[in-house]
């Protein structure tokens, strides 16, 4: 099997938003694609690596938000890689329907009013479009890993399961400060946005429970395994509160 280094590429400082590049001997993936205009720090790092985007040979899309996607297909056209994405946020991509945002505090509300989560980005048709209950085995191209439906911060969100234990989970949880990054980063936090958080601690539970030890985010990290426990717990006992 392909051994791995993942590799985080910032597109914007402190951590605040990060992608991530997935490199094993045999092959390149790009997990999420930055905001509109991050070609040009995607090279960056290429570079730094020795990489160009000719190496990247799949483009992974966690989700629909304009921070993970806004230069998929900019991106696509450069490196003339597939898109992955799920078929529960097919409509956003393709710019059919508007994005719905639940904030999860104060952070979020103040950044929906900054309107930087509406900015508009080119749209796009997923080449392999996931349905409910797939999984995308990553051999195929060149890493040793998994990717699969976790719904929860959006309908569509996805995460890439690798056998390192390593996982790359979008925005499925942050750290940090405010929207993530800056500060604090061993510290999970909720995104500024979360469809469903009684899912989300299914998921991260899921995860933790199949032995992740290591998770990879939009937003902040890298978490270790047990900070995320505490999360789940942090997040089922708030969730309680609300329900009350």
């Amino acid at each position: 099997m392909f051994g791995t280094e993942i590799i985080r590429i910032p597109i914007l400082p402190f951590g605040m938003v990060n992608a991530h590049l997935i490199r094993s001997e045999a092959a390149c993936i790009l997990v999420d694609a930055g905001i509109p205009g991050s070609e040009r720090k995607v090279a960056r790092v290429l570079a730094r690596h020795g990489l160009s985007f000719r190496d990247i040979k799949l483009i992974i899309v966690t989700h629909a938000h304009t921070d993970h996607a806004g230069s998929a297909a900019r991106l696509r056209a450069l490196s003339g890689a597939p898109i992955l994405a799920h078929e529960d946020d097919a409509k956003f991509y393709s710019r059919e329907s508007a994005m719905r945002f639940c904030p999860t505090g104060r952070a979020g509300r103040l950044l929906l009013r900054t309107k930087l989560p509406l900015q508009p980005y080119e749209g796009f048709e997923p080449d392999i479009l996931m349905t409910n209950g797939e999984t995308v085995n990553l051999l195929n191209f060149g890493v040793d890993g998994v990717v699969r439906h976790t719904g929860g911060h959006t309908p569509g969100s996805i995460a890439v399961e690798l056998s390192s234990q390593e996982i790359l989970v979008g925005d499925l949880i942050a750290s940090g400060i405010l929207i993530g990054g800056i500060a604090l980063t061993g510290r999970a936090i909720r995104p500024p946005f979360e469809d469903d958080p009684r899912r989300v601690a299914r998921e991260l539970d899921r995860l933790v429970r199949g032995g992740a030890r290591r998770f990879y985010m939009g937003h902040g990290g890298p978490l270790t395994a047990t900070e995320v426990e505490r999360h789940i717990q942090s997040l089922l006992s708030e969730y309680a509160r609300e329900s009350l």
